[in-house]
């Protein structure tokens, strides 16, 4: 009998109702992408084995990026992130859905970006993550199947990514929209970076759109009335171009989700964000609000 057709995900998030629906559909494929910086003293993998979505696989951000990069969770080429993706059981014809366990799309997004950026379309991110899934009263298990690996096809597009030239370019010219998508204090040079070496403050003409404050209480992402007033109180227009930043191109993504959410068609990620430019002897750096 043949494998039926993936479903076609409600992109870019899915309910934790669709997914439940749709777990045991064998062309949907579950990634727990969760990750944390070392400051925040979780143990991913632990948690992981613990408790996570039955059949999820777990997607380890660091083996998904380049590990040759001078900054971290840089953009793996096209060859090594298929052989990585389809490692984990991810085929070009299967619909994955991505989540994490942070309750604030924190490193969900990235993964879901990395797949896109690559070619595959059909891909969501769980809404609210894990703990919503949990608080909707669907089941969880400390059950590891076996992951049966297959053949994945990337194409890397160019377009959903920036580098250092480009943000130079950008920031030069002054037109260009550039999200930030760090905390007020380390946007505005208060509070330290996490990384030794690494300057304080933002890209001037950056604006400051914290991931934390895209999502509601439970998690879940914002109503698109509320993400554009967001938006337009930070002065970024969906419509037009907009590239995102933060520390190391990770929460950035969750920018880029809730812009996508929105209707924005023309994102971006700078893939070294924040730890590539402050690291720069000479790029231009701003602080304050």
């Amino acid at each position: 009998m043949a494998t039926p057709d993936a479903p076609t995900l409600p992109t870019p998030v899915v309910s934790a109702d669709w997914l439940a629906a749709h777990l045991d559909h064998p062309r949907v494929r579950v990634l727990d992408a969760s990750w944390y910086l070392p400051t925040m003293g979780r143990d991913v993998h632990a948690e992981y084995a613990a408790r996570h979505i039955p059949g999820a696989v777990f997607a380890d951000l660091g083996v998904l990026s380049d590990e040759t990069a001078p900054f971290p969770h840089t953009l793996l080429d096209a060859e090594r992130f298929a052989a990585r993706m389809g490692a984990l059981g991810v085929g070009n014809d299967d619909a994955v859905v991505v989540y994490d366990s942070s309750g604030q799309n924190f490193s969900a997004p990235r993964t879901w970006w990395m797949l896109r950026t690559m070619g595959h379309t059909n891909v969501a991110v769980l809404d609210g993550g894990l703990p919503h899934w949990i608080a909707s009263g669907h089941a969880i298990t400390d059950e590891v199947r076996p992951v049966v690996a297959t053949t994945f096809t990337a194409t890397r597009d160019s377009a959903r990514v920036r580098d250092l030239a480009a943000m130079r370019a950008l920031i030069a010219a002054g037109t260009g929209q550039v999200a930030d998508a760090r905390s007020p204090g380390r946007f505005q040079a208060t509070e330290p970076e996490p990384r030794a070496g690494v300057r304080g403050g933002h890209m001037p003409g950056a604006a400051n759109v914290h991931y934390a404050t895209l999502v509601q209480g439970d998690g879940t992402l914002r109503s698109r009335e509320e993400l554009l007033e967001l938006f337009a109180r930070a002065g970024i227009d969906p419509s037009k171009p907009v590239v995102a930043s933060c520390g190391t191109g990770v929460t950035a993504c969750a920018v880029v989700l809730a812009l996508e959410a929105v209707g924005a068609t023309e994102t971006a990620v700078y893939d070294g964000s924040w730890t590539e430019w402050g690291s720069q002897p000479d790029t231009p750096v701003a602080t304050g609000a």
